[in-house]
């Protein structure tokens, strides 16, 4: 009978377990332990296709806690963010970063009533005119609150910006405090949080975003957020069918109750004129698809190309009176949305309410309010 006996450790020598310990303690005492927590997060989504194992909801939120309280470094940030994009974020990853969004960024609210918010690419629009600044006027002047947010030119696209369509419109939102924000909301129906004011600790991944050159979870991010908290109808733009699915069980997840995806122009939520615009209503779980046609409503009207902020305002001062090359366009969206948001039982009857409007210029009038 053969019998194996444990060695005990030499005079002074250090079992493996302790060694590790120790290892640790000094990795620890090196980095701090914020960016030694942030590194065993970053091993669990950057160690390769067979090992990688993911985040939980719960460690997803606390990855993206210590990027917003900069407590990574930004070789970790980098590193985190490009092999989130390679690996691509999980339906609950996406909601934990989503609550860890709304516990840090800004918040708006509008008490006994119920906006649309909508969540479009931070980096703008580069090949189409934007139309969202002006139907979110026109929605605003007939009663249905809206809900925006946006950033500076961001990577990898540096597109136009809301912030910059409504400048060029006369209206600024770059410099308000966000108290001036929410009394513009309560006061005209309208409201947009911009991250570098309202939103700095958001702001301070756009460095290494540029850096990266390419898109990181965090874009995916800013098309399920919003800062408005209470009862509204989300609306989040998407390019490719797997980003609209994920973008469902991440929000059901999260306890969003009412969103509807658009497949909009260069992933916005403009629907376009020369397709049928493809959508989806998402309510307590349920999905329904809505395919919408606009040659069925008498759109035919070519995509507006983007030329240049000066081009773009005078179009669109001149659609804000039903007239000019955005005309169609605004006509189709602004109804499509009034439908949307319950103001209208049927597609129909929404847009020649959507023309009625532009045709007394009260999204004019509405400008004038907000200047």
């Amino acid at each position: 009978m053969s019998r194996t006996c444990a060695t005990a450790p030499a005079d002074g020598a250090v079992p493996a377990d302790g060694r590790q310990t120790a290892r640790k303690t000094l990795q620890e005492q090196a980095l701090g332990a914020e960016r030694a927590r942030f590194r065993q997060l970053l091993a669990q989504v950057g160690s390769g296709e067979h090992t990688s194992t993911g985040l939980s909801r719960e460690e997803a939120r606390e990855a993206m806690d210590l990027m917003l309280a900069h407590q990574a470094s930004d070789a970790q940030l980098g590193a985190f963010l490009i092999a989130h994009r390679i690996r691509r974020p999980a339906p609950l990853e996406l909601t934990g970063m989503l609550d860890s969004y709304r516990n840090t960024g800004p918040v708006l609210r509008t008490p006994g009533r119920r906006p649309l918010c909508f969540g479009v690419p931070y980096d703008g629009r580069s090949r189409t005119a934007p139309l969202l600044p002006l139907v979110a006027l026109l929605l605003a002047a007939a009663g249905v609150p809206v809900v925006l947010h946006g950033g500076d030119p961001m990577p990898v696209k540096y597109g136009v910006t809301l912030a910059e369509l409504f400048a060029a419109l006369g209206l600024e939102w770059r410099q308000l405090e966000l108290e001036a924000v929410q009394e513009r909301l309560d006061l005209h129906g309208l409201a947009l949080t911009h991250q570098p004011r309202h939103f700095p600790a958001a702001n301070h991944l756009v460095r290494v975003r540029e850096e990266i050159g390419k898109r990181p979870p965090v874009a995916s991010l800013e098309l399920l957020w919003t800062p408005h908290q209470g009862d509204h109808l989300l609306v989040s733009g998407f390019v490719h069918p797997p980003t609209e699915t994920r973008a469902w069980e991440a929000l059901a997840a999260a306890g969003e109750t009412d969103l509807l995806t658009v497949k909009g122009l260069e992933g916005s939520t403009d629907l376009p004129t020369t397709r049928a615009g493809i959508t989806a209503r998402v309510r307590h779980g349920s999905v329904e698809r809505l395919i919408l046609h606009p040659r069925d409503h008498g759109i035919e009207t070519e995509e507006v190309a983007w030329h240049s902020l000066d081009h773009w305002r005078s179009a669109a001062l001149q659609a804000l009176q039903g007239e000019g090359e955005l005309a169609p366009a605004l006509r189709w969206n602004l109804g499509a949305y009034l439908w949307f948001a319950g103001q209208i039982s049927d597609l129909p009857t929404a847009l020649a309410q959507a023309e009625a409007l532009m045709a007394t210029r009260v999204g004019l009038a509405q400008l004038e309010r907000l200047q």
